[in-house]
Formats: structure tokens, sequence, C-alpha cells
């Protein structure tokens, strides 16, 4: 970033930031509220998996290659271009619904605007994270990353409510145009930004040639190949504590409406505080080091919650879990976007992409039925360890830099 970069960036950067979470409280909003219309209409389990494999197979197919994308063309028009494109398929189904009278047809067609939707999400998720080096000195990432964080949490706390508040007064149509109303919001933001020059001149191979350079790159480097492979181990590890909460207060603690909100609230104010502190602690001088602590207290906190038999001290560790969960993704965000090369941010990005939409799944593949055979504290108490090993591997490893 050069002098005339530096002036004004901060307003740049929190202008981005702002229309990125108008569109994700869109999103996250028609994304919940589908899979509660799925549930309320048919009481099938076949028919709420099929609405989250649509959710996450497409992002994960298409994300590597939107990487390639976010290195070779502008990433705003690609942001842009997404958002509408996601914008567009949800309203040719608002104009559709009332013309289709079978609900298992109706279905399908959410369940095609999913899939499409999706797709829009893989493009444009590398591009965004690839945008914010281009806009923030390579000292305020971090700092940045974390706020970022915050206000990503923020919208992920907010957009459940708002779809419950929603869905009980209104219908799915202007559930659905709420999204297609933050769309044009969130894009007509965005396309008052200017951002700078962005080096698009490599040279043109073939989408999958360009992918496995990208695949080389990032693994041909220590550094980056071990972030994105601790993303993964990371993403897959947090599923039992994390994603299957829910189901473990049900068990252990009551089947009350009450205790599920209360878990979803504070999962999300702990994410919120750890934007928070991220964003003004900023990390300890060695990334690697911030890193390394925050696996072992996110695998430490999942340990406890597995063994917690009150439900008050259990809530007290899930906001902890919700603070080490950011501090972890920030810092790996952070160290990937000052260590990878300008010209290979949107492919590296587009893996790390990939690798969310895929071990998440596979994560609860293997962890939901497991569950069901073997008491899930045990799952979460050996997902905290594996996840304790993983960081005293990161801690250990010369290539964290941790001198």
């Amino acid at each position: 970033m050069d002098d005339t970069q530096r002036t004004g960036w901060q307003k740049r950067i929190l202008l981005f930031l702002t229309s990125q979470c108008i569109t994700l409280f869109g999103s996250t909003l028609v994304q919940m509220a589908l899979v509660w219309y799925a549930t309320m209409q048919t009481s099938s389990g076949v028919w709420v998996a099929a609405f989250t494999v649509c959710s996450y197979l497409p992002q994960f197919l298409i994300s590597f290659i939107g990487g390639v994308w976010a290195d070779r063309y502008h990433r705003k028009k690609l942001i842009i271009g997404a958002d509408l494109l996601i914008a567009f398929v949800t309203f040719v189904m608002v104009l559709a619904i009332p013309h289709i009278s079978s609900e298992p047809a109706l279905l399908g067609g959410l369940l095609v605007m999913s899939v499409i939707r999706s797709l829009g999400a893989g493009i444009q998720t590398p591009a965004v994270n690839a945008v914010i080096p281009q806009l923030v000195p390579e000292d305020q990432l971090m700092r940045y990353n974390g706020i970022n964080a915050t206000m990503q949490s923020i919208v992920n706390f907010a957009a459940p409510a708002a779809a419950g508040a929603v869905f009980a007064i209104s219908t799915l149509r202007t559930t659905l145009m709420i999204d297609i109303v933050t769309a044009i919001l969130g894009t007509g933001l965005l396309s008052c930004l200017a951002l700078p020059k962005q080096n698009t001149s490599i040279e043109k191979a073939s989408v999958f040639s360009d992918m496995k350079i990208g695949v080389k790159y990032a693994f041909a480097d220590k550094l980056i190949g071990k972030l994105l492979i601790i993303y993964g181990l990371f993403t897959f590890f947090c599923v039992p504590a994390g994603y299957l909460a829910g189901l473990l207060v049900r068990r252990v603690f009551g089947d009350t409406y009450w205790y599920l909100t209360a878990v979803e609230v504070v999962g999300f104010a702990g994410m919120m505080a750890g934007g928070v502190i991220m964003s003004t602690w900023g990390g300890f001088k060695h990334r690697g080091k911030t890193l390394a602590v925050g696996l072992f207290a996110f695998g430490s906190f999942a340990i406890g919650m597995g063994f917690s038999k009150n439900f008050i001290f259990y809530l007290g560790l899930m906001v902890c879990y919700g603070v080490a969960l950011t501090m972890v993704q920030t810092v790996i965000t952070t160290m990937l976007q000052e260590k990878t090369d300008t010209s290979m941010q949107g492919r590296v990005f587009g893996l790390m992409s990939s690798l969310y939409s895929s071990c998440y799944p596979i994560g609860m593949a293997l962890f939901g039925p497991l569950a069901d055979t073997i008491p899930l504290k045990w799952i979460m108490v050996i997902s905290g360890i594996a996840l304790i090993t993983v960081a005293g591997t990161a801690y250990c490893d010369r290539h964290l830099k941790f001198n």
C-alpha cells in the first residue's frame, strides 16, 4: 500500500466491511428461514438435510474456481456480481411462489435457489478476503480482521432473531424480499468504493491450470500449507462442541427453548467479544503464538463443556469458547493475508473457503450419527484433546515463527 492509498483507508475499509455485513445479514436470514420452513412444513430430516447440503456443497465445488477469478478479475465487480446473482434468483423465486400450488414443487424450487445462492457465496467469499489486505496496511490487518469478526458475529446473532420475528408475522415471500433489499443496499455502498489497483495481468491459462498452480503455491510454502491444514482440522474438530451444542444441552440439561436460545446467544456473544479483543489487543507479537494459545484454549473449553454438569457454568465456558474460536479464525486469516502474494490471494482464500465448506459437513456427517451411539460429551472431550494436540504441534513448528 503506497502513501496515496494510506490516505483515508480507515473510511474505505469500514465502508467495505459495512457493505458486506448488510448483504451477510440478508443471506443469513434467508438461509435460516429456508431450513425453518422445511422443518415446519415437512418435519422431515431428509428435507432439512437436503437444504443443508445445498447450502454448502455448491460453495465447496465453486470456491476454488472463485479464488482463481478473484486473482484474474476485478474483485469488486466479482463481489457485486455474486450479490446481484443471489438477489436475482431470490427475486425470481418470490415471483414464482404464488404460481406453485404443490408443496414438493415449492420445496424443490427453494432447493434450486439454495444451490445458486451457495454458488454465489463461493464466488464472493474468496474475493472479500482478498480485498481486505488491499485496503488495510499490513500492520493493521489483525485489528481490522478482528473488527470484521465482531461485525459478522453481530450479524449472525441478529439474523436468526430477525428471521423468527419476520416469519411470525409475515410470509416466506416477505422474508425472501429482505435479502433482495439488503443486496441492493450492500452493493450500492460497495459501488461507491474505489479499490486500489489490482494486478490482473497474470498469464491466463485454463481455470484448472490456475487451480493447480494455486494448490502447488499454497503447499510449497510451508507456512501457508500448514495454516490451511490447521484451519481444516480446526473446522472439523469444532463440530462436536460448537455445532452439536444444542444436542448436548437437550440431552444433559433439558429440552427447553430457553436453554437452546441461551446457548446460541452466549455463543455469539463470545464471538463478538473475541472480535473486540482481537481488534484492540491484536494478539502476541508473534502470530504463531497467538494461534497456538487460541487452539489450546479452544480445545480446553471443549473438554470443560463435555464434563460440565451445571448449565450456568456451561454457558460461561461457551462464551470463552466463542472468544477462542474468533481468536483462531482471525489469526489464521491475518497470517494468510500477510504471507500470501497478492497475485495468489484469491486462490489461497478460495482453498480456505473450500476447506470450510467440506470439513464442516464431513464433521457433521461423522459426529452427528456417532453421537447416537457414543455419549456426546466423550466426543467433545476427544475433539478437545485433538485440538490441544494440534496446538502443541503448531507451537513446536519452526515455520510458524515463535523466535
